[in-house]
């Protein structure tokens, strides 16, 4: 499980700087209301959990995630971790 802990929490990472740094996507985020900012990154998190337990589930990557009640129950988890680190970077790195 703590290798899908570290996955979530780069992802976290990396789609923070992507919305902050990345030409195009940048200025496109830098565009919205704060409640758009706020939606885009957090669909954007959920869809890399979602991606690491459907893999799991399909087969497709050992995640070792179960696609059961317990299964779901890391999913938040792996959800949460994501947002944190999201939102840390971003206060950190964000542009003034």
């Amino acid at each position: 499980m703590e290798h899908n802990l570290n996955i979530s929490i780069t992802a976290g990472i990396v789609l923070s700087i992507l919305f902050e740094y990345v030409p195009g996507i940048a200025g496109w985020y830098e565009g919205l209301d704060k409640r758009g900012k706020q939606g885009v990154m957090a669909l954007a998190l959920l869809l890399v959990s979602l991606a690491i337990y459907g893999f799991s589930c399909l087969g497709w990557f050992n995640t070792g995630i179960t696609c059961d009640e317990k299964g779901v129950l890391e999913l938040v988890k792996l959800f949460i971790a994501a947002l944190v680190a999201n939102q840390s970077t971003y206060l950190i790195t964000r542009k003034d």
